[in-house]
């Protein structure tokens, strides 16, 4: 079977959350018998560190302008999760796709879904309540658990959807990109009001 459509797969979830990613596969590989999961993802060590850091991403994911910070902080090592990962699925499977082709490809996929997820997530922060962002975060984590596990299981189906996802995701930025030009123009238009009222000593 080939592992192209779990690679692109675990691009595009490592891109909104590479530390779920590790954890699921290692936990596939490790106690599901999945085939296509490397044995150094299933290490106690690597599942420990991946379960550790994806609580830390659970809780300054749903924080708001803290998620911001986050998404900045990841811009590479999300990537760079999304091309470890599928290159040490290439080695694993050798016969399928070259390691420097498999870690461009999860590398090149995770890079899209993670600008992706960051834009969206600075649009979400110009709302005033935090509510948005604690659901758009959860709905974000369960896309990542739905689509990792189909993907282990189906992952041509998998892959499809990550496809539309990111498409869509793509579209959805084009719209938010204009909100949050709106939110920065009125934030400076705040700054100047203030600065212009503030008494002069």
């Amino acid at each position: 079977m080939s592992i192209i459509p779990l690679i692109f797969t675990s691009g595009w979830a490592s891109g909104i959350n590479a530390y779920a990613v590790v954890l699921l596969l290692g936990l596939f590989g490790r106690f599901g018998g999945a085939d296509s999961v490397p044995p150094v993802l299933e290490r106690t060590d690597v599942l420990v560190a991946a379960c550790v850091l994806f609580l830390c991403e659970a809780v300054a994911d749903k924080i708001p302008y803290v998620d911001t910070v986050w998404d900045g902080i990841h811009t590479v090592i999300r990537p760079a999760a999304g091309a470890t990962v599928a290159a040490l699925m290439a080695s694993h499977d050798p016969g399928s796709l070259g390691e420097v082709a498999a870690g461009a490809v999860g590398g090149t996929t995770a890079l899209v879904s993670h600008l992706i997820k960051a834009s969206l997530r600075m649009a979400v922060n110009t709302s005033p309540e935090p509510a948005s962002n604690i659901i758009v975060s959860l709905l974000e984590d369960l896309s990542v658990a739905g689509i990792v596990t189909l993907a282990i299981f189906h992952p041509w189906a998998a892959a499809s959807v990550a496809a539309v996802l990111l498409a869509l995701g793509v579209l959805l930025v084009l719209f938010a990109v204009s909100r949050i030009r709106r939110f920065l123009q009125r934030r400076r238009e705040r700054r100047a009001a203030r600065t212009a009222a503030a008494p002069a000593y």
